[in-house]
């Protein structure tokens, strides 16, 4: 064979059929033979951790108090099983979380925006619907607004990402048993532009609704769940738990899989969810490195939550991964990188606070106490000057703040730089604890842990909806 058609087909295979080219990337049934079958499935995604997002938030835990993130500590005691992932969609090497979630969800390579709508128009079944037929329990759980594009990925087929208000009526229809996260807008007919009261007809339909983290805690599984904490996205994790009203009334990741486990693994036949730390991705688009760190460590025990009862149950396939890297943050000054340790606010918390009537002195002394950082009077004078200029860089509904400005600035004070705002096409971690994971390979195309999962609990693939 010679070296240029063995390289090209090498490339194509390496890229699942053509990521970038005509053919497309679907899972193919395979024969595994599995010791023991997986009755339940948790799928963990960290959206847009990039490698350097994982290191650090490890690196932050243990340097403050002394001890290893959950994630980090399975690999070092060997429990997980270990890959690389390719994440690329239909279209481009470079994927959207619709696209990567739908790979997963539906279980081919679709174009960056749609959610399991193939290039063609195929619409394959999502998972979390085959899940439901085959008898199990099945849901959600995000720090996102809960129809956002990864979570929907694993429940709707749906052209665009940004039907959110119909995917919301399309969970309706779907009677999944827990949905938690943000999103109430979406719901609520105030905000619709439709005015529909969702949330009535959540109610009619006989599903429990909690609002606040306390209803969360009352609810007993004994009917369909919808979580809804917060209009948009849930507040970052850093803001959240250094404000004791907030904490007081907005369960965190962690507390809602907790919950989200209690209620669905009283299916006796099993269960199978999604838990998505999906403000890691707001963070990292806007290289906030407080929000972006304290949100891993969030989602971090949600991890130690989903192992812990996988460790007790063994029957669980528990995956660990991300749907793409995202601003591809790194540490490059370790001495400067413990002022994050006592940080008590998001950037985006502490530029919501500010305007252009603030005097230099004022920013400063804002971010000298809730971060703790000493700006330069250039620095702080600079942030002024941005507010009262009109090309204001939010991101994500973070508001018209000059969130990449302070960034710049951070990075010369907390020794972490970013090499971008967007997604990347990097191959990324990938793990998983359970039965099934013996059949992990190295290396996976994304739409290959479709069927992994499928094969894992023994459901029937189902390849497409009509």
């Amino acid at each position: 064979m010679k070296r240029r058609e063995f390289f090209n087909k090498g490339l194509l295979a390496s890229m699942g059929l053509g990521a970038m080219g005509t053919q497309l990337g679907y899972a193919k049934p395979s024969v595994h033979s599995k010791a023991k079958t997986a009755k339940n499935i948790i799928f963990l995604v960290s959206d847009g951790m990039s490698t350097g997002t994982l290191n650090m938030a490890d690196l932050l835990l243990r340097q403050k108090e002394g001890k290893r993130s959950r994630w980090m500590g399975y690999y070092q005691s060997s429990f997980a099983k270990r890959g690389l992932m390719d994440t690329a969609s239909s279209n481009s090497m470079v994927t959207d979380s619709a696209a990567a979630g739908s790979s997963w969800g539906g279980g081919m390579r679709v174009p960056n925006g749609s959610l399991n709508v193939g290039p063609n128009g195929e619409l394959p079944v999502p998972i979390l619907q085959k899940f439901k037929s085959a008898g199990k329990s099945v849901g959600c759980v995000t720090s996102v607004p809960i129809t956002h594009a990864t979570p929907a990925s694993f429940c709707v087929n749906e052209k665009s990402r940004s039907a959110m208000p119909e995917i919301a009526v399309k969970y309706l229809d779907l009677e999944f048993d827990v949905m938690m996260g943000g999103g109430k807008a979406l719901f609520d007919s105030e905000y619709r532009e439709d005015k529909r009261d969702l949330l009535s007809d959540f109610r009619k339909a006989g599903f429990s609704l909690a609002q606040n983290r306390e209803e969360m805690r009352n609810l007993n599984g004994q009917s369909p769940v919808l979580g809804l904490f917060s209009e948009g996205g849930m507040p970052y994790a850093i803001d959240r738990e250094n404000d004791p009203e907030l904490k007081n009334s907005t369960p965190s990741l962690a507390e809602m899989s907790a919950k989200a486990i209690e209620l669905l693994s009283q299916n006796p036949n099993g269960f199978a969810m999604q838990i998505e730390g999906g403000k890691v991705d707001w963070a990292a688009h806007a290289n906030d490195a407080p929000a972006l760190l304290y949100d891993q460590l969030d989602f971090d025990a949600a991890v130690g939550i989903a192992l812990d009862f996988a460790s007790r149950d063994g029957e669980t396939l528990v995956i660990m991964t991300t749907d793409h890297g995202n601003a591809n943050p790194g540490l490059f000054s370790s001495n400067k990188f413990s002022k994050l340790y006592t940080a008590t606010r998001s950037n985006e918390w502490i530029l919501k606070q500010l305007s252009g009537d603030n005097t230099p002195a004022q920013v400063a002394d804002l971010i000298e106490a809730y971060q703790g950082l000493q700006l330069k009077t250039e620095e702080a004078e600079a942030i002024v000057k941005k507010y009262q200029g009109p090309d204001g860089d939010g991101m994500y509904g973070s508001g018209e703040v000059p969130n990449h400005l302070l960034a710049s600035i951070q990075a010369n004070h907390t020794g972490i730089g970013w090499s971008g705002t967007g997604h990347s096409s990097d191959y990324v971690e990938l793990a998983m604890y359970g039965p099934g994971s013996e059949n992990l390979p190295a290396f996976i195309e994304n739409y290959k842990l479709h069927n992994l999962m499928l094969e894992a609990a023994q459901v029937p693939s189902l390849a497409y909806a009509i």
